[in-house]
């Protein structure tokens, strides 16, 4: 059956029946928007100005390897496997929902073979045979929408686990970005301890010379080989956070930690212009903040759900069979019965308060799913307006540590020149070397922190994701074909 042709029935029948659909209709709720960002200020745009974000958004920081990355994570992710798993599981609750505006028919056959007891009148003594076959239909019409509710209820979950599936996604390629960008910052940082390293072990060649012409102690000896052996610990201890980050990143594209490894790199990666759009477009563009909302407008269907239990059901039922003695003659016309009903309607009058306590809960879920809601679009600006600032703060302290990376190598030079001249004592060395080392880890650190600063920005502006993407409520049920609705299972 075509999906155009399963809407049809399904519209039709629904239409026809349900005489009156209670509940309240959903209207979206507002949700406090400002104006604009107020972090922005100051901050520079991405030029020319795009408010959108590519679907491949990880593709701004141009760099090969991590595009091969993000790609493997939405087919070889098995959270994500999952949630997509997820995702059908509600679309096939949409079609269970729908299948209760159709009858049930069901189709009997029976046998018997008995003996009626002695002193009973009998038409025919001894054994008897008796077979039937029959075809039952029955049938609760759906006067007061309650089926409607539940697959409007359904649909909008369905929905929302599409959105759910997204957002996931969205934020293990965040992940996967960050863990990248912490890896390469970590080499690079490797790099720059085992170059000190070289340089300190030239400086302390230069002053175990010095020492053996007796021109300084041996204290400075030591204190240059100390200095040597500090470095190269640190850098050794670096392998311990990359080998977990390495680990994290082999799992989240579906591997065991043993199956993958990344090489060694420089910290290459530029931080990218990135497009923020005007605020009212958020509630568009993140998948977390669209999940909320169709989960509102479930909640908002189920209220019609329990209110519609309420009134009294009907019923309805016929059947039409054939019995006889002789199977040969069970499909003759002589042997045809039939029969309609029974019909009925039930109304609950007293259930000691389980209904009323249904429907309180079902206006409580839904005034908790909008508070739910309007958190998690507060939550979406909040994300937004920290790592603009972010952003734009961490810029300005890059600068200002360039210039203190800088001056910091410039007084080595001249206490090193001093110490070789012997106006200074070696701890003064030993100071300068030390402050160029810390300034240039924390100019590393702060263009790392750029850069997951600005994957987490891409993430809070919701990728390259619009709530068009979400299925439709035709679409949300998936695709049906004719041979769903047989009773067995044919792939």
């Amino acid at each position: 059956m075509t999906v155009c042709l399963k809407k049809w029935l399904v519209l039709s029948v629904s239409a026809s029946l349900s005489a009156c659909v209670v509940g309240p209709d959903y209207v979206r709720p507002d949700a406090h928007v400002s104006g604009e960002f107020k972090e922005v200020a100051g901050w520079k745009a991405a030029q020319p100005l795009d408010n959108v974000l590519p679907t491949n958004w990880w593709e701004v920081f141009h760099d090969a390897r991590l595009n091969a990355l993000e790609e493997q994570v939405a087919s070889a992710n098995q959270t994500i496997l999952q949630a997509q798993a997820q995702y059908h599981q509600a679309q096939h609750l949409v079609q269970s929902a729908q299948s209760a505006f159709f009858p049930l028919i069901n189709l009997t056959g029976t046998a018997n073979r008995f003996h009626a007891a002695s002193g009973q009148s009998a038409a025919i003594p001894g054994v008897r045979n008796l077979f039937g076959s029959a075809t039952a239909v029955a049938w609760e019409p759906d006067i007061w929408g309650s089926v409607s509710r539940k697959v409007e209820s359904n649909t909008a979950t369905a929905q929302a686990s599409m959105a759910t599936w997204q957002a996931l996604l969205l934020s293990l390629q965040a992940t996967l970005a960050q863990n990248y960008v912490q890896i390469k910052v970590l080499d690079s940082q490797k790099n720059l301890l085992d170059e000190t390293a070289k340089a300190y072990n030239k400086t302390l060649t230069i002053i175990q010379h010095r020492y053996a012409v007796g021109m300084v102690s041996k204290s400075d000896v030591m204190q240059a080989q100390t200095q040597l052996e500090t470095i190269r610990a640190q850098a050794i201890n670096l392998g311990v956070q990359r080998a977990k980050l390495e680990h994290a990143i082999a799992v989240l594209i579906g591997k065991t930690p043993a199956e993958w490894s990344l090489a060694a790199s420089s910290l290459d990666i530029a931080v990218p212009d990135i497009p923020v759009s005007l605020p009212s477009q958020l509630l568009e563009r993140r998948p977390d903040i669209a999940a909320a909302e169709r989960k509102m407008a479930a909640a908002n269907a189920q209220i019609g759900v329990a209110k519609a239990a309420y009134y009294p059901s009907l019923n309805l039922a016929a059947t039409n069979g054939f019995q006889t003695t002789d199977i040969s003659s069970l499909f003759t016309l002589a042997r045809r019965y039939w029969a309609l009903g029974p019909a009925g309607a039930a109304l609950t009058i007293f259930d000691g308060g389980a209904k009323n306590a249904q429907y309180k809960q079902a206006i409580d879920l839904f005034d908790a799913s909008v508070a739910g809601y309007r958190q998690t679009v507060l939550t979406g600006f909040q994300e937004v307006e920290d790592n603009v600032a972010a952003l734009r703060i961490l810029a300005q302290a890059q600068e200002t540590q360039t210039k203190a990376v800088n001056y910091a190598n410039q007084t080595l030079t001249l206490t090193m020149n001093q110490y070789q001249a012997g106006t200074v004592s070696y701890l003064n060395v030993t100071a300068a070397q030390t402050a160029l080392l810390s300034n240039q880890q924390v100019a590393l650190q702060l263009q790392g922190e750029q850069l997951l600063s600005s994957v987490l920005l891409i993430k809070a502006l919701g990728g390259g994701w619009h709530d068009s993407l979400i299925p439709s409520p035709d679409g949300a049920a998936g695709d049906t074909k004719w041979t769903d609705y047989l009773i067995l299972p044919l792939e």
